[in-house]
């Protein structure tokens, strides 16, 4: 009977919330962990599950007593949506009048604080990305001095085409398209739309001559769209040759908007720059910018220690 209401469960999200192949394979998978557990315990359905239940195969698969692999925090805690998903469709059916989930939380996942690096490094990995001879340079420097003015994700910098940018004086901005395809327009500065200018004016048709033509703005040596894995690449050449290490995809984007924040950018204004959905998503960074402020107050009051 689990069986039964478990792949009735999947065949909704499939259907009915469209969810992606992966992810009904991850729901699969968790839930299944799940069934397992139900079954072991003496529940033929969802029906007879109990509070009781729900909790013990909370804290089991945080700690792998369930026989399984014990899982991060994240991954807990995704699993216990998934249950909680299951249970609220079993009563939506009516196969069950209570849901025994609804008062159990997920494990709680420690908050990870963005990296941020200074406003040196960031300098020193741009000049890196700008050194030697070609077209290459030229483009590698053009990116990521757009990563870093715009705060944009990697994926929404290589996204973008040539139309994408505007470059005359006073108008100088970016047109982003985020998550869900949700598009912002983002103000550069000087240093990026010279960039920028340099990269369409020196190097883009260059690299274009040996493509088919396309719109995009950023071209790797076959003419085509710069690749994510591409432009992590460069970025991660950059920051070695800076001599900056631990610097992900992210980390501009992470910099961009500490660095706002640092200097005193209301936390709205960098959220509606990142595209957040949620202020409270940007209000991390606020988190890093005071750590900052507390170890500048310890360094230098004279009463601080």
């Amino acid at each position: 009977m689990l069986a039964d209401e478990l792949e009735a469960y999947l065949a909704h999200v499939t259907v009915e919330r469209g969810l992606s192949k992966n992810t009904v394979a991850a729901y699969r998978r968790d839930l299944g962990r799940y069934e397992t557990f139900l079954s072991g315990r003496g529940r033929p359905g969802l029906a007879e599950a109990t509070r009781a239940d729900v909790a013990a195969f909370a804290e089991a698969i945080g700690t792998g007593d369930d026989g399984g692999r014990a899982l991060a925090p994240a991954s807990a805690s995704r699993t216990v949506v998934a249950v909680r998903g299951w249970h609220r469709f079993a009563v939506a059916e009516g196969w069950t009048r209570d849901d025994p989930s609804l008062d159990v939380k997920p494990r709680s996942v420690p908050k990870r604080l963005p990296k941020a690096i200074s406003t040196d490094d960031v300098a020193r990995i741009l000049d890196q990305a700008g050194a030697g001879d070609g077209v290459g340079p030229v483009r590698d420097r053009a990116l990521l001095e757009l990563v870093y003015a715009s705060g944009a994700r990697i994926s929404e910098a290589i996204g973008l085409d040539v139309d994408d940018v505007a470059l005359a004086p006073g108008e100088q901005a970016v047109l982003l398209r985020g998550k869900g395809r949700k598009e912002r327009v983002v103000p550069i500065g000087s240093y990026a739309a010279d960039a920028l200018d340099a990269y369409l004016v020196r190097a883009r048709s260059a690299l274009a001559q040996s493509g088919r033509g396309t719109a995009a703005l950023f071209l790797n040596t076959r003419g085509s769209r710069l690749s994510r894995q591409s432009a992590w690449s460069i970025l991660k050449v950059a920051s070695e040759r800076a001599g900056v290490s631990g610097v992900s995809p992210h980390t501009l984007r992470h910099s961009f908007a500490t660095h706002l924040l640092s200097g005193g950018a209301d936390v709205r204004v960098v959220q509606e720059l990142l595209g957040h959905a949620s202020v409270t998503t940007t209000q991390i960074y606020t988190a890093v910018t005071q750590d900052a402020l507390r170890e500048v107050y310890a360094a230098t009051h004279p009463r601080a220690r």
